[in-house]
């Protein structure tokens, strides 16, 4: 699988990206997209990912900049958790201990073929700061190897204009979760 967009898919990212950046300029006060932009032609790989990330549903944009490390970072800011990633099981080992209703893929593994990290707790509640997220629907979360190896795993929405985490059996599905992305880009 190639990991890169044809000139005319970059074109059309890029304009989504901008659109939707400048549109939304509460969530990156301060930050200008003529440097992001030049972040992202320089860098065919994340635009690949991003690219995943807006055709399953993510409406990804940037959240942050990290002086740091020099980073934006790109969250899933769709209104609802993306509807092209619902339906799963948190990871493969969830997914193998189900002898039947298997669904099609899992959430950890849909993430790495997209080359992004799941959202932690604390990325979902900072992006939950930022707008009101999952209203009714609910995300995996990146779950703690304590948690996992004890067959469960996290996921978290927002009701009542509070953010509520909870477990649930790695090997679950719902039609109403699926998993938000975090993309850094250098």
């Amino acid at each position: 699988m190639s990991m890169k967009l044809s000139a005319t898919q970059s074109q059309d990212l890029l304009e989504i990206l901008k659109n939707r950046f400048l549109k939304n300029m509460d969530r990156h006060p301060g930050l200008d997209w003529a440097d992001v932009e030049t972040r992202l032609k320089d860098n065919e790989e994340k635009q690949w990912s991003l690219n995943e990330m807006e055709i399953t549903g993510g409406e990804p944009d940037v959240v942050a900049f990290d002086d740091k490390t020099d980073e934006y970072t790109f969250f899933d800011c769709s209104a609802e958790t993306p509807a092209g990633r619902r339906s799963t099981c948190y990871d493969r080992e969830g997914w193998e201990s189900r002898k039947d209703n298997r669904p099609e893929n899992t959430a950890v593994d849909m993430a790495e073929e997209m080359g992004v990290q799941l959202l932690n707790e604390e990325q979902y509640r900072y992006l939950q700061q930022l707008g009101k997220f999952d209203l009714k629907t609910s995300s995996w979360l990146a779950t703690a190897v304590e948690i996992r190896k004890l067959g469960g795993a996290i996921f978290a929405d927002r009701r009542y204009n509070t953010v509520f985490v909870y477990h649930n059996g790695a090997q679950s599905y719902y039609a109403g979760r699926a998993f938000r992305a975090a993309l850094k880009v250098r």
